[in-house]
């Protein structure tokens, strides 16, 4: 302590105070855990993140890939200030990026799925000072068609609700203007009816005055 100098002391303890003032935080992860693509079409891997550190030219977003029938973990796309693709192997030409950090994405594109894509893909960002955390997880697989999920099933139900109400309402509204016409008809016959009985009242009253006249 002696043999230092009066300003390193004085860095050295504004140092300290600087760090204790910016405590340092984990990153926070998040994914869509798992996704499910048709085979030959192209694929968002979304990662969106918080960091209680501002966004600075430090950020760095690490995407990883393991097989799903295992073999050692490939790399799939770095960001530093610029995106960085890979040079070559399985995913090149094949991922750009799709992310935008001043909204905290730090998602990819894949193009292209094949088979051989299933698997897991990690995403790690580092914000220094903010440099622990879970990495994010996508476990992607790869399929001829899509399957129906719950949320397809729902919208179904859904759907075919409102379809059958739709249908309902159309043929309540029908049989209440049949049903008006019908009893309009009705009406019209009544009066004609009507009509005719006084026309002919009327001729048999005529016709009695006139018999009464020529007595």
């Amino acid at each position: 302590m002696y043999g230092k100098s009066p300003a390193r002391v004085v860095l050295l303890l504004l140092g300290i105070q600087l760090t204790a003032l910016w405590p340092i935080e984990a990153v926070e992860i998040y994914t869509s855990r798992v996704l499910e693509a048709v085979n030959g079409t192209d694929a968002r891997l979304k990662c969106t993140f918080s960091s209680f550190a501002p966004v600075g030219d430090a950020l760095t977003v690490t995407w990883n890939f393991r097989p799903q029938d295992g073999g050692p973990e490939q790399f799939v796309f770095y960001y530093h200030m610029d995106p960085f693709k890979p040079m070559s192997g399985r995913f090149k030409d094949r991922v750009t990026w799709d992310g935008n950090l001043e909204r905290y994405d730090a998602s990819i594109m894949l193009w292209k799925l094949q088979f051989d894509d299933n698997g897991t893909y990690t995403c790690q960002v580092k914000n220094p000072p903010d440099v622990d955390g879970v990495i994010g997880e996508i476990r992607l697989s790869v399929v001829h068609t899509v399957r129906f999920s719950e949320v397809y099933f729902l919208a179904l139900a859904i759907g075919s609700a409102c379809a059958l109400m739709i249908i309902i309402v159309i043929v309540v509204v029908l049989f209440q203007h049949f049903r008006k016409k019908r009893w309009a008809e009705r009406a019209h016959k009544v009066v004609e009816i009507t009509s005719k009985e006084e026309e002919r009242l009327n001729q048999e009253k005529k016709v009695s005055v006139y018999l009464e006249d020529t007595d």
